[in-house]
């Protein structure tokens, strides 16, 4: 099936990506892990359903960088496929997967099919719905980490995202967002505009060939 279009952009011009339902299972090796995901493609489903490139680039970010996951508390926001929070899971973290509602049957199914042999070091992933700005409240404050891969391409989400991340992060959470930068999505004005008016944010990775930033950012004192 040939599409037109950036198959990196949220929103391909050609919508045939997305025009048939059919799934693609993938082997991933990552922090000495190896996870099977499948990728359901759909109408429905449609930004939910691929492996995009900025979580990939997480996931080796915390491995170049022998981030210790073990025992921390982890929530992911739009979580997809849930590559990078069964991964932390995988390496000992008590994890919280989040996504709309029509997203959680493949993150479900996905955890299911990653539950290791011997079992899940640290209480199995936890799959929940968290719609950005209006159910957050429902959360705790109580993370260590917040994680965030390739979430910022709709402006208007934007200011209800920042609003999500600052009640998460009011204990201390530390928070990590990879992201493909797309102007034509305003992906660095979130950086330099919104988030920054709430958070310290530092950039700690960047990758010039695939335009792929990797932020950490946390709620600032005076908040």
């Amino acid at each position: 099936m040939t599409c037109a279009g950036d198959v990196d952009d949220p929103f391909p011009v050609d919508d045939c990506l997305f025009a048939e339902t059919f799934s693609l299972d993938s082997v991933y090796s990552l922090f000495g892990q190896e996870l099977k995901i499948r990728q359901l493609f759909g109408a429905n489903l449609g930004v939910a359903a691929p492996v995009w490139e900025a979580a990939l680039h997480l996931c080796r970010y915390f491995e170049e960088r022998s981030v210790d996951l073990r025992g921390k508390r982890i929530i992911e926001l739009g979580a997809g496929t849930g590559v990078v929070g069964i991964l932390a899971a995988r390496l000992g973290a008590a994890v919280t997967l989040t996504d709309l509602p029509l997203a959680l049957p493949q993150l479900q199914a996905n955890v299911s099919a990653n539950t290791p042999s011997s079992g899940w070091p640290s209480p199995p992933p936890t799959v929940l719905p968290l719609s950005w700005g209006e159910d957050h409240m429902n959360f705790p404050s109580d993370w260590d980490l917040v994680l965030c891969a390739d979430i910022i391409y709709l402006p208007e989400t934007y200011p209800l995202l920042v609003e999500t991340l600052s009640h998460l992060g009011k204990n201390g959470a530390v928070v990590y967002l990879s992201s493909k930068m797309r102007r034509e999505h305003g992906t660095p004005i979130f950086y330099e505009e919104f988030l920054s008016s709430k958070f310290n944010v530092d950039l700690v990775h960047r990758d010039d060939k695939q335009n792929i930033n990797i932020y950490r950012a946390s709620l600032r004192t005076d908040q």
